[in-house]
């Protein structure tokens, strides 16, 4: 049984309301007898759930819940974090449950009397210390410190893929960065490479196959401009490079002012996409020249980036655009409107065209087959498409579309397709971040500065004199392109957020710069110490006796639900908050002269507790697509 919905039911359970005293003996028997069964299958199912403490404690209280209100079907638990001083945990059900069950007989006077029915039902459990009921019912849990003690150097032991999430899907697509061939990357594709590598590397995590797709503009009218100016510069094109070419984006832009202003060569262009449609052999050479050229610079990106995808562009999907198209017309979903061909959205006033009234498919009609191959072929349950907000409209039509056909199922249920939408990019001046020339910035000179910056710091700290070449240089490219992702990452992909990189090379604060040192100096402490690590997972033993120990402890146990609520909300900034968060409590953990690590009576607990806040802060910095750094 997996528990990535922490929620989900362990026994069905129905029961008439009774009242005489007789059948009241027998449902009290009968409680207990589903009561002991469960604590019996306890063991297998935390041992489903480790890793998760919400997921955990909703299988206690699922219990619980049983027993206290047998006559109430589909009670979920609802297990949140304590934000007060009362516990960890608190279940929040009494006065839901109370607003249900007044009136009916209840032996119950209120919420806290629900609330206190709760507490008394939980079957006993190593995992908690004791339980408290507060206000209108609230009941609040203190884990035990010997059993998250227990729990952490388990993780040592045997990974920290065991406090992966479970979810209920095998393989997803995520599909992101597609860049168009002929056009340069620039810092609007950077949100979408981030954002669409962090949520497969998180799908990856919870042993998700992905398929990480790039969806690359590849066909379209343009290309037949693109190639009359190639075999019009280069008559024989097939010697032309990307050094004789020189800058494509250029290219693009001369092929462009071309097609407007020459009657004669915009002809010859229209032509030339008739024969690359038709599949003349010279001009499907062109065309693979060309975007060979440019998959050689998106590369240059991704390479930097550490991002790893796998081209299926719109050219791919072109052949199984009118077998769809024939599929949706046959089920009567497809109408003539104006010449075009539509299919009309319920809600929307606007139809979403399929065929265009020159007979020509376009960019709904690619998305709508590239859907169709990935539920229908690569069998995936959740589609992922990462793309600016602007997109929300179109791919809300698509997905309507894709529930009329029954592709989809109606709801929230898999298999699903998700729009991941993010906000712009802005320069300090407010808008939309370009150069001075109004010219787009392009991404690889983003980066390459990124890294020349973070260089030029270490040079300044005097590391050129300590380091080796080779460390100046892949600490510049874990700091600097880690610096950019993390600034990107840490907002809410929906919002804009500013590019500044005074700010996101800033060693103070929430940056990668500060959280990469952080996790450098948690490495430097466990060389100091001259013990190794490996051998205190296995022969010592970890214990949270103070308080700041115990918050850490807390914290890093918190890790698997906050990779799950990212994974659940496609939101990597969660992962950024806890990160932070974590980095926050082990400095006032490592701060506190009664924690202190190397030479106290505790030092073999207190460098495991350093290890595991070291092995979990890499475990996010690899979701988040940042390389961490061991030394400063």
């Amino acid at each position: 049984m997996s528990c990535y919905n922490a929620s989900r039911k362990v026994l069905n359970w129905t029961s008439a309301i009774v009242h005489t005293d007789l059948l009241r003996v027998v449902s009290r028997r009968l409680v207990l007898a589903i009561k002991t069964q469960s604590i019996t299958t306890m063991a297998t199912q935390e041992e489903e759930c480790k890793g998760n403490l919400k997921a955990q404690l909703a299988k206690l209280f699922e219990v619980s819940l049983k027993v206290t209100v047998p006559n109430e079907a589909d009670v979920d638990p609802l297990i949140a974090a304590c934000t007060g001083k009362f516990g960890d945990y608190q279940c929040n059900n009494a006065m839901g449950l109370w607003s249900k069950i007044k009136g009916k007989g209840t032996q119950f006077r209120g919420p806290p009397a629900v609330g206190e029915a709760i507490k008394n039902n939980l079957p006993t459990s190593e995992m908690i210390d004791s339980c408290s009921v507060a206000g209108p019912g609230f009941v609040n849990v203190v884990l035990s410190k010997n059993w998250m003690a227990k729990g952490i150097q388990k993780m040592l032991v045997e990974g920290i893929d065991t406090w992966a999430p479970q979810p209920p899907v095998k393989t997803a697509v995520v599909d992101f960065s597609s860049p168009n061939i002929a056009k340069e990357m620039h810092v609007g594709h950077l949100r979408s490479t981030i954002i669409g590598d962090t949520l497969a590397r998180m799908l990856e995590f919870s042993k998700v196959k992905v398929l990480r797709r790039n969806h690359v503009g590849d066909w379209g009218t343009q290309f037949g401009m693109l190639i009359e100016f190639l075999f019009e510069k280069f008559p024989n094109f097939e010697d032309a490079t990307e050094t004789a070419i020189g800058d494509l984006q250029a290219f693009y832009k001369a092929s462009k002012q071309r097609f407007d202003s020459d009657p004669a060569f915009k002809e010859r262009a229209q032509q030339a996409v008739v024969r690359l449609q038709g599949g003349e052999e010279k001009y499907r050479r062109a065309w693979a020249q060309i975007c060979e050229i440019s998959r050689t610079e998106f590369h240059k990106v991704y390479q930097r980036l550490g991002v790893h995808l796998e081209e299926k562009g719109e050219s791919f999907y072109n052949p199984y655009i009118p077998g769809v198209i024939e599929g949706l017309t046959k089920q009567g979903l497809v109408e003539e409107s104006q010449g075009a061909r539509v299919i009309f959205i319920e809600g929307i006033n606007i139809p979403l065209i399929v065929v265009k009234s020159d007979g020509g498919f376009n960019y709904a009609s690619t998305d709508l087959a590239a859907l169709w191959y990935r539920l229908n072929e690569e069998k995936a349950e959740w589609i992922i498409y990462v793309t600016d907000v602007g997109q929300q409209q179109h791919f809300d039509m698509l997905f309507k579309a894709a529930k009329r056909a029954g592709w989809l199922p109606q709801g929230d249920n898999y298999p699903k397709a998700s729009h991941v939408g993010f906000g712009l990019v802005l320069g300090e001046d407010g808008k939309r971040f370009r150069t001075r020339n109004t010219e787009v910035v392009r991404l690889v000179d983003l980066l390459d500065e990124a890294k020349n910056r973070s260089k030029a710091a270490l040079i300044e700290r005097g590391k050129g004199e300590e380091w080796t070449e080779e460390e100046i240089e892949s600490t510049a490219d874990a700091v600097g392109y880690g610096a950019v992702k993390y600034a990107d990452l840490k907002n809410n992909r929906l919002t804009n957020y500013t590019f500044n990189f005074d700010q996101m090379l800033n060693d103070k604060g929430n940056t990668a710069v500060y959280l990469l040192y952080a996790h450098a100096r948690i490495c430097s402490i466990i060389r100091r110490s001259g013990k190794d690590v490996e051998e205190l997972k296995n022969k010592g033993t970890l214990v949270l006796e103070h308080k700041d120990e115990r918050d850490l402890g807390l914290h890093l146990l918190q890790f698997a639900e906050v990779v799950e609520e990212a994974c659940t909300n496609l939101l990597p900034n969660v992962v950024c908050d806890y990160l932070y968060n974590l980095s926050e409590i082990f400095s006032k953990f490592y701060s506190n002269a009664e924690c202190k690590v190397i030479g106290s009576d505790k030092e073999t607990s207190r460098l495991l507790l350093c290890e595991a806040t070291a092995v979990v802060m890499r475990k996010c910095f690899n979701l988040l697509g940042i390389t961490p750094i061991y030394k400063i």
